[in-house]
């Protein structure tokens, strides 16, 4: 891995730049959140889940980040690319695997694309895995790995490993609405396709509405006259206030999305310890920030835009005191975040797929215990590469109740 020399004459790793880079995001970010915590996280409108080239969204701290840049250099089309997969639009391969420069239908060269000179790219995490017998030393790959039995699985370790990829904005950084107009035309109409909710709506998003009204979560959801929204860990419950006593829709949604991420970290699934901590110690707050990123993730990838909870805006000075003692603090929340937003929309997304089933749908295997079993070791390897991020191919309202 690429290194860089400091000035005290340590290395920085690329990995070690690009968590100072997160970092100093967010620290902008919740210095902006101090100004006025009434603010959400993301402004509407301004962006929308990051993507690569083939459509993939980027996933928990990648898409995170991304969306921050974005919001901070004014990028309105959220599609990202590496160098090379950028370069890589200059040519086609044929079925035989011969490469040949792009040409348009009258076979005229097209024009080169290419990065805008003076660019900088962005970093985005992707976790590899090697898979190894310890007796035989036989190597696998993932893949096959994953399609194993667990009694076959169980003869190999996995061992994990992070990679730091630069990726540019597609829109903004390149000259692609010069050479590619119909491409160009084509990506700026999908970032113009996020869901907008009126305030009043008390509907948020399908998926998420049914899985809150149907109790298809992972834990029993409940929704009660009140004024208290709380994740419970010794009940392995959610109460939620009554959908018509928040403003909307989408502050109901976020809102309840909020203690799902909470929801994540019981023993019997990610296990962060929750009911260790005292209200207001430092643990807390970490818990508090991983929940409101989580919620403000998933918000953004379906429409909806996440405002900081009330009772978590006094945790703003907290988080930004740990997060202006060094990058390990956020690393280890980014990591957090990762595996949280990856368990809550592998749910919507099983309940989204079951919906589009119609009358044949079936939600009886959601509903049993509301309760995921814990995990081995190797099941949790399994699900980390599930939730792994994007990278190209390299190829030569307010949150309240009222």
């Amino acid at each position: 891995m690429a290194q860089d020399k400091k000035h005290d004459g340590d290395y920085l790793s690329a990995a070690d730049k690009a968590l100072l880079r997160f970092t100093e995001l967010m620290i902008d970010k919740i210095q902006t959140l101090q100004g006025d915590w009434k603010k959400p996280w993301f402004t509407p409108g301004t962006t929308q889940p990051p993507q690569n080239l083939s459509g993939r969204h980027y996933n928990g701290g990648n898409s995170l980040m991304l969306m921050m840049q974005a919001e901070k250099m004014g990028y309105d089309i959220p599609v990202w690319a590496t160098f090379d997969r950028i370069t890589n639009l200059n040519y086609i391969k044929d079925k035989h695997g011969n490469v040949f420069q792009a040409r348009d239908e009258n076979n005229n060269k097209l024009p080169q694309v290419s990065v805008n000179k003076g660019e900088k790219s962005f970093p985005v995490f992707l976790t590899t895995f090697t898979v190894v017998n310890p007796e035989t030393k036989e190597k696998i790959p993932y893949d096959d790995y994953r399609n194993l039995s667990k009694e076959e699985q169980s003869k190999y370790k996995v061992y994990p490993k992070l990679q730091v990829y630069n990726v540019f904005n597609v829109a903004a950084q390149t000259n692609l609405e010069l050479t590619r107009p119909q491409m160009f035309e084509k990506l700026k109409a999908q970032a113009q396709g996020q869901m907008m909710h009126e305030q009043g709506d008390l509907s948020s998003h399908p998926a998420i509405d049914k899985m809150i009204d149907d109790n298809l979560f992972l834990c029993p959801i409940n929704q009660v006259k009140g004024d208290k929204a709380y994740y419970s860990p010794a009940n392995d419950h959610i109460v939620i206030p009554k959908r018509e006593q928040f403003v909307d829709g989408e502050a109901f949604a976020t809102n309840t999305l909020h203690e799902c991420a909470h929801a994540t970290g019981a023993d019997s699934r990610l296990s962060r310890h929750l009911g260790g901590h005292p209200f207001g110690s430092p643990e807390y707050a970490r818990e508090e920030l991983i929940a409101e990123l989580s919620a403000a993730v998933i918000s953004s990838q379906y429409g909806m835009s996440k405002h900081i909870k009330s009772d978590s805006a006094q945790y703003l000075k907290s988080w930004l005191g740990s997060l202006q003692q060094g990058p390990e603090y956020l690393k280890s929340v980014l990591g957090d975040v990762r595996r949280s937003t990856g368990m809550i929309t592998q749910r919507l997304e099983s309940i989204q797929q079951e919906m589009s089933k119609g009358e044949e749908a079936d939600y009886s295997r959601f509903r049993p215990a509301n309760v995921s079993a814990p995990q081995t070791a190797q099941e949790s390897q399994v699900q980390a590469a599930k939730e792994a991020e994007p990278v190209e191919e390299e190829v030569h309202h307010h949150g309240r109740s009222r």
